[in-house]
């Protein structure tokens, strides 16, 4: 009924679980690294930024499609805010990848 291709297809899968496993913790593990800066605001409850003055979203949680679009419009400038582009440009797609594994990480 089967090939031996679709037997060896499911053993490379089945093979290849614990090596997914560790590239997630890695990333977040990168992630974390990367994120320190980001926790001197982000990490702060009830923390308000002086100018302009808002309340700082706490991103523990946060869904990571969400702070992969936000540090990339941050990048572009279609968000507006000087110390967040001046920390989001200079970031690459996978450090972006990795700062929002990290956060989504968190409970």
């Amino acid at each position: 009924m089967y090939g031996r291709g679709f037997f060896l297809a499911i053993a490379l899968v089945l093979g290849s679980a614990p090596i997914l496993a560790s590239a997630d913790e890695a990333t977040i593990e990168r992630g974390r690294t990367l994120a320190g800066t980001c926790l001197g605001c982000h990490g702060v409850p009830s923390y308000t930024n002086v100018y302009p003055s808002y309340h700082v979203p706490k991103l523990g949680g946060q869904h990571a499609e969400y702070i992969v679009a936000a540090l990339k419009a941050y990048q572009s400038g279609e968000r507006a805010h000087s110390t967040m582009r001046a920390h989001s440009v200079r970031l690459s797609e996978e450090q972006i990848q990795d700062i929002a594994a990290y956060f989504s990480s968190l409970k």
